[in-house]
C-alpha cells in the first residue's frame, strides 16, 4: 500500500473522538501499552464499543496488540504515526507553482 493511502486510512480511523482518545492514552502509555480492561476504565467505554474502535486503530496500522496469556497488550505503533506526519509535512513551505490559463 502507499504511504497516502496508509496515511489516508490512519486519518480516517481517528476520525472518531473515541479512537482519539484511545489512541492518546496508548501514546501516554509508551512502550508498556495497556490492557482492554485498563483502557476501558480510563476511558469509560464499554468493552464490545472499545473492541470495535481498537479493531478500527489495529486495522489502519496505528496500534499493534499483543497475547501475554489471557490478557492483550495494546500499543500505539509510533512509527507508523511518524510515517503519516512526516508525509502529511514533509513537503511544507516548498511553494506551489499556480498554473494559470492566459489564453482568454
Amino acid at each position: 500500500m502507499s504511504i497516502s493511502k496508509d496515511t489516508a486510512r490512519a486519518l480516517a480511523a481517528l476520525g472518531h473522538e473515541a479512537r482519539i482518545d484511545v489512541y492518546r492514552l496508548l501514546v501516554r502509555a509508551g512502550n508498556e501499552g495497556l490492557i482492554v480492561g485498563d483502557i476501558a476504565e480510563h476511558t469509560k467505554l464499554p468493552l464490545s464499543t472499545l473492541a470495535h474502535h481498537l479493531k478500527t486503530l489495529v486495522s489502519a496500522g496505528l496500534v499493534r496488540q499483543v497475547r501475554r496469556g489471557r490478557e492483550v497488550v495494546n500499543f500505539a505503533d509510533f512509527a507508523a504515526m511518524d510515517r503519516a506526519l512526516s508525509f502529511l509535512t514533509s513537503e511544507c513551505c516548498q511553494g506551489v507553482a499556480l498554473v494559470r490559463n492566459d489564453a482568454a
